[in-house]
C-alpha cells in the first residue's frame, strides 16, 4: 500500500454527527461531511495484508484495498472506477450497510477496521460532484425483460441487463421506485433525494418504471409473459413475523414495517400521510435488530416521552467469545445512533400477553425474564420464577424478523422452498423464462446482499438467451 505505516500512525476516525438533541428534531441525514484529506488519511490505514480477507466478506466482492490505495494517493476518479466494477449503488451501502467488510478486516484482529463503509460513500458522492458518472448508452440487441419489483435487487437486475442491451421495463405497486430503500428505511439514514438522482439516471440511461401497478390486480402475470422474453421477480420478502399470544387484537401493536413506511410516506410531500404524535407516550418495541432499532430513531422524532426495547436474547458481550472468532460476523453488543438518542434497552425478555385497560386500546405486556439453557440435548428458553411485571404502553411495535415474501396472488403459482421462498434453479423459478432475485429468493437479507442477488440473475438471464 502507499502508506506502510498508515495503520500504526493513523487511528480509526468516523465523520462527525450532528448531536442527538439536534437531530432527533427532524428526519434529515446527520452525518456531516468529511474534508478528503481526512479520508485520504483513513485510507491509508489499509494494510498491505497479504490476503484481504474483506473481499470475502463483501457480497459484492468489492475491490476494496485498491479503492482504499487510490484514495490514500488522492485518484479519486480510479477509485471511483474501481468501486463501480462490482457494485452498482455505492450511494446506498456506503450510508446502510452494516459493513460486513469492516468485521473481517484484517486490522481489526487487534485494533479498529479501516473505515470502509464511509470511504465508499465518499467516493461515490465526489463522483456525482465532480460528474464523473456518465449516461450509458446501450446497443440494443432486440429482447424484452420485465422485472416486478424496483428494490435493490431489481434495480441492480435492471442495471446490468440494460448495460447488455435488453430493453428493460420495472413494475413497481407503489407509488415510486425504490423498495423498501424508500419505504421501509428512514430517511435520516437514507434521504429519499439519493435514491431519486439514481432512479433518474437508470432512466436516461433507457430503463422504464411503471409504478402503481399491481400485478395481478392491473395486470396479469400472464400479459406481461406475452410482451417480454424474459421475467425477473423482485417483489422481496414482507411477510413480518407476528406475535400471536393473547391480547395481540388490540390496537395499537402494529408491525414495524407498516410504522416505518408510514413514516417515509409523511416525510413526502407527494403523499397526503401525517405523522402521528408520540408526545407524552411510552412506546414498545420488541425485536433487537436494525429495524427495531429504527422505530427507535422514528419515536425520538415524533417526540415519545420513553421508548422501551425488548430483547428476547441475553445482553451480547463487548468483545468477541471464543466460539465467535475473526473474520466471523462479531456477535457483539452493538450500539445504532439510533439508541444513541436514548430509550431503554431491556434484555433476556419474553412477553407473555399484551394487556387492554378498555379491552380497546394496549395498554401494556406482561413479561418475564428468560435464560437460554440446555434441557436435555436440546437449548430452549426458560422462564425465571418470580421475575413476572407488566410494563405499561401507548403504543408497540413488532420487530421479529420476516417469515418470507407474500403468498398468494399470482405467487401462488410457483414453488417454494421449505422457508417459503421462491425454489429456483440458478435464479430460474419453476415457471418458464422466469426468474427470481433477491429476498423472495433467499429470504430477508441485506441490501448488499440484494445488490448482488440482482447482479448474478441478470448473469443467468444473459446465459438463458444464449444456451
Amino acid at each position: 500500500m502507499g502508506n506502510v505505516r498508515g495503520f500504526i500512525d493513523t487511528n480509526r476516525k468516523l465523520p462527525k454527527a450532528e448531536p442527538p438533541k439536534v437531530r432527533i428534531q427532524h428526519f434529515n441525514e446527520f452525518i456531516e461531511k468529511t474534508e478528503t484529506t481526512e479520508i485520504s488519511n483513513q485510507a491509508s490505514r489499509c494494510m498491505d495484508c497479504g490476503v484481504p480477507f474483506c473481499h470475502s466478506a463483501c457480497p459484492l466482492g468489492n475491490l476494496i484495498p485498491e479503492f482504499n490505495d487510490a484514495v490514500y494517493k488522492e485518484n479519486w476518479k480510479q477509485a471511483y472506477e474501481l468501486l463501480i466494477e462490482t457494485n452498482n449503488f455505492p450511494e446506498f451501502t456506503g450510508r446502510i450497510c452494516p459493513a460486513p467488510c469492516e468485521a473481517s478486516c484484517v486490522l481489526s484482529i487487534n485494533n479498529e477496521a479501516v473505515t470502509i463503509e464511509h470511504i465508499e460513500k465518499s467516493i461515490i458522492e465526489k463522483a456525482f460532484d465532480e460528474g464523473w458518472i456518465e449516461k450509458f448508452k446501450p446497443v440494443r440487441n432486440g429482447h424484452k425483460v420485465a422485472i416486478i419489483g424496483s428494490g435493490p435487487a431489481g434495480l441492480s437486475c435492471a442495471d446490468q441487463l440494460n448495460k447488455y442491451g435488453f430493453t428493460v421495463t420495472v413494475f413497481e405497486k407503489n407509488l415510486k421506485p425504490g423498495g423498501l430503500l424508500r419505504y421501509g428505511i428512514p430517511d435520516y439514514k437514507l434521504e429519499k433525494n439519493v435514491i431519486d438522482r439514481r432512479i433518474k439516471l437508470l432512466q436516461e440511461e433507457g430503463i422504464v418504471f411503471k409504478c402503481g401497478i399491481s400485478i395481478g390486480e392491473d395486470i396479469t402475470l400472464g400479459e406481461i409473459e406475452k410482451e417480454y422474453d424474459r421475467i425477473v421477480l423482485c417483489v422481496g420478502a414482507e411477510k413480518s413475523r407476528d406475535l400471536n399470544i393473547p391480547g395481540r387484537h388490540f390496537k395499537n401493536i402494529d408491525f414495524a414495517m407498516d410504522f416505518l413506511t408510514h413514516c417515509n410516506k409523511s416525510n413526502d410531500p407527494d403523499f397526503i400521510e401525517h405523522h402521528e404524535d408520540f408526545r407524552g407516550k411510552t412506546i414498545v418495541v420488541i425485536g433487537g435488530g436494525d429495524t427495531g432499532s429504527d422505530c427507535i430513531g422514528n419515536s425520538h422524532r415524533l417526540g415519545a416521552k420513553n421508548v422501551i426495547q425488548l430483547e428476547l436474547l441475553g445482553k451480547p458481550t463487548s468483545a468477541r467469545s471464543q466460539n465467535n472468532p475473526w473474520p466471523q460476523w462479531p456477535m457483539t453488543l452493538k450500539t445504532s445512533t439510533s439508541h444513541e438518542e436514548g430509550g431503554e434497552r431491556q434484555w433476556a425478555i419474553q412477553t407473555k400477553k399484551f394487556l387492554s385497560d378498555d379491552g380497546v386500546l394496549v395498554s401494556g405486556l406482561e413479561v418475564v425474564d428468560v435464560s437460554w439453557e440446555k434441557v436435555g440435548d436440546t437449548y430452549s428458553f426458560i422462564e425465571l420464577e418470580g421475575t413476572s411485571r407488566i410494563i405499561s404502553c401507548d403504543k408497540i411495535f413488532l420487530a421479529v424478523g420476516f417469515e418470507h415474501l407474500t403468498h398468494g396472488g399470482f405467487i401462488s403459482n410457483f414453488e417454494k422452498d421449505a422457508k417459503g421462498n421462491l425454489e429456483t434453479t440458478n435464479y430460474k423459478t419453476s415457471r418458464e423464462n422466469i426468474f427470481a432475485a433477491g429476498d423472495a429468493r433467499r429470504g430477508q437479507s441485506l441490501v448488499v446482499w440484494a445488490i448482488q442477488e440482482g447482479r448474478s440473475c441478470a448473469e443467468a438471464v444473459v446465459k438463458s438467451f444464449t444456451i
